[in-house]
């Protein structure tokens, strides 16, 4: 039966990007710089963050929290397929394939949640500046970072539940460099169709109603923008406004490609240069493109580099 020969799948096969042998060392070596850069990036941004007293407002609180889910997801991922570079070994287990789709799952939510939620900060600051410090209290912030975290895990609880409830019994072969949700559900003799509706309006409801929350908020910035007077508060408008629909544009763009087109017109080959983008590339380009971006978070690093300096500087007079 169905039931019986579903017990059998113990375990699944990655098949990676390539099977080039060739490959596998000049990827892993590749993968391996850029997750350096990533966790670098990310784990430097929320150090810088935490360090400088001038980064702490809500833009900075919640861009903190944008690093810690980029370091996370991307540590979700990497490691795994840098192994199998290495080793060749590219089995993973049924368990530990449920907590990676789980912890993948949750930690997008939780990104999806916070570019809303920081579309709505630049709303606040730039169209009412002088409510922005009691709108966008303490614990507003806080509260609204923790429903984002609530949100994710939801999402992970209802993504990860609905595929691993179905029965694998043909094939424990992934066609996929991680346990991405629609490369392992293909995987099922079990009818998809109700969980391939339940996978696209879950995905796409929030996605949506973000995009249209962010798309609003930036309306309104757009307008209050045209109507200064000011060039420099043009320019400071904008600039506090680029970096975040740059990272906007990343990662719906990927997101919208994978999830919300039909099972039908799925290339599992396709399918995993984007996921390339959205699991590897787009946590190492986020503090980039913050960082290159913002002054503030400039000046803050160029702080911490002379305060290094002067310290090393101090060490080498005192011996």
């Amino acid at each position: 039966t169905v039931m019986e020969n579903s017990t059998r799948v113990t375990e699944f096969l990655l098949l990676g990007l390539t099977d080039d042998p060739h490959l596998q060392l000049p990827l892993f070596i590749t993968f391996l710089l850029i997750y350096t850069i990533t966790v670098a990036g990310n784990l430097g941004m929320i150090l810088l963050i935490l360090l400088d007293s001038r980064l702490h407002s809500p833009m900075y609180f919640f861009l903190g929290n944008l690093s810690l889910v980029d370091f996370c997801s991307s540590s979700a991922v990497t490691p795994i397929v840098m192994a199998g570079f290495l080793t060749g070994n590219k089995v993973i287990s049924y368990n530990a394939c449920a907590v990676q789709m789980f912890l993948f799952a949750a930690l997008i939510g939780v990104e999806n949640y916070l570019l809303t939620l920081m579309a709505y900060d630049r709303y606040v600051a730039v169209c009412k500046p002088l409510h922005y410090t009691t709108t966008m209290r303490t614990s507003v912030c806080v509260g609204l970072v923790l429903g984002c975290d609530v949100g994710g895990l939801v999402n992970a609880c209802l993504h990860t539940g609905e595929t691993f409830s179905l029965f694998f019994c043909n094939s424990n072969v992934v066609h996929h460099f991680f346990c991405d949700i629609p490369a392992v559900m293909a995987l099922s003799c079990s009818d998809k169709h109700l969980n391939e509706q339940v996978l696209f309006y879950s995905v796409s409801v929030p996605v949506c109603f973000a995009l249209l929350i962010i798309w609003i908020s930036y309306f309104f910035i757009f307008v209050t923008i045209l109507k200064m007077r000011s060039g420099a508060g043009h320019q400071k408008a904008l600039s506090t406004c680029a970096s975040h629909l740059t990272a906007v544009s990343i990662f719906y763009g990927t997101a919208i490609f994978m999830y919300l087109q039909p099972s039908s017109s799925h290339s599992m080959d396709t399918d995993k240069i984007a996921s390339v983008f959205y699991t590897i590339v787009i946590p190492m380009l986020n503090p980039m493109v913050y960082s290159l971006r913002n002054k503030d978070v400039r000046n803050a690093f160029l702080k911490v580099i002379y305060a290094f300096t002067f310290w090393k500087k101090c060490v080498r007079f005192k011996f």
